[in-house]
């Protein structure tokens, strides 16, 4: 079991504190605020792990969401203090991440397709050919999904700005189209879409606000805000929601690569086919003693008791070999940076 040195550490700045205001100035470092910034696919895993661990070890952090990218490029200008994404960044950005970079995965989640269909009960169960049509701008009308859908325009919203929420959707796309859709952080889709927004949780808004909307979110941000969720064909022909089983099942043979990052997802034989995992990217070296504590004890929370809140939230947990893999990077590959 882990050991975690925060609640020590605690014990000894309480009773320090009573004795002199000097050492609460020496030892003010402990009460920074860990920031982190990118996914809007895990943003609502993060938040959950940001009040447990805050009721649990009385530290905080802060999580915005901005996009994987974007937190990738943050991440590479030292803006903050760990980034989240469910892209794996380039061996460019990579090369540009002057202090290292130790990608931790914190768990699977799936891409839902969400619309809203006024008055139709009928459920939208969508072919890996329709798909396609569909984010292709091929069918442009409800009623050439299903003759008793309204003669109604379909009205598409995507995510914008280097998204990684496109990314899993295009990749998908083009492995099932042999290749003929690129996959793409800033897909061109070829025509015209209804709107592009930044975050999920903008997305869910405008289909929940326009009828005969449809896009793509994370499936946890598709059931808070009450979306209506299409069933999707998968690789053996069967349609199939977003839930937590069928995500597990999509995710049950991903193999995890030495550096803990992942082959691509693209079409999975079981299961619901829109899946992703997502990760925490921290630095290796650290200028300060007091980050690299306060990253290492926060990493290892994640790791053991942090993965506990993952299946409510519908995402899947880190496979246990490979938290203990993490958890051994964690305290091998964090370290100060020499002087």
């Amino acid at each position: 079991m882990q050991k975690f040195i925060i609640g020590e550490w605690q014990k000894i700045f309480t009773a320090t504190l009573t004795i002199t205001t000097i050492c609460f100035s020496t030892n003010a470092a402990w009460a920074q605020l860990l920031r982190g910034a990118g996914d809007s696919f895990a943003e609502p895993l993060y938040q959950r792990y940001s009040r447990e661990y805050e009721q649990q070890t009385g530290e905080k952090f802060k999580y915005t969401i901005i996009g994987s990218g974007g937190g990738i490029r943050l991440f590479i200008k030292k803006s903050i203090d760990f980034a989240a994404s469910s892209l794996i960044p380039t061996p460019i950005e990579q090369n540009q991440m002057e202090d290292g970079l130790l990608m931790v995965p914190t768990g699977g989640g799936a891409l839902a397709i969400v619309y809203n269909l006024q008055n139709v009960t009928s459920e939208v169960k969508l072919s890996r050919d329709k798909l396609v049509k569909i984010f292709t701008g091929q069918i442009t009308n409800w009623q050439q999904l299903n003759t008793k859908f309204p003669n109604q325009k379909i009205q598409v919203v995507v995510c914008a700005d280097n998204c990684g929420t496109s990314f899993i959707l295009t990749k998908y796309l083009n492995k099932i189209t042999a290749g003929k859709v690129p996959a793409s952080r800033n897909p061109n889709w070829g025509f015209k879409v209804f709107s592009a927004l930044t975050e999920d949780g903008q997305i869910a808004g405008e289909i929940g606000r326009i009828n005969g909307a449809i896009g793509y979110v994370q499936s946890n941000f598709a059931q808070t805000n009450n979306l209506s969720i299409a069933s999707i064909e998968n690789q053996t022909g069967r349609y199939v929601k977003p839930t937590l089983a069928e995500t597990e099942k999509a995710l049950a043979n991903v193999k995890f690569n030495d550096d803990l990052t992942t082959e691509d997802i693209k079409d999975p034989e079981e299961g619901y086919p829109l899946v992703s995992l997502t990760w925490l990217l921290v630095y290796k070296k650290y200028l300060n003693e007091d980050t690299l504590k306060a990253t290492k004890n926060l990493l290892l929370w994640i790791l053991t008791k942090g993965q506990t809140f993952n299946e409510e939230l519908e995402y899947t947990k880190i496979p246990e070999n490979v938290s203990q893999k993490a958890i051994e990077a964690v305290n091998n590959e964090l370290k100060l940076r020499p002087y």
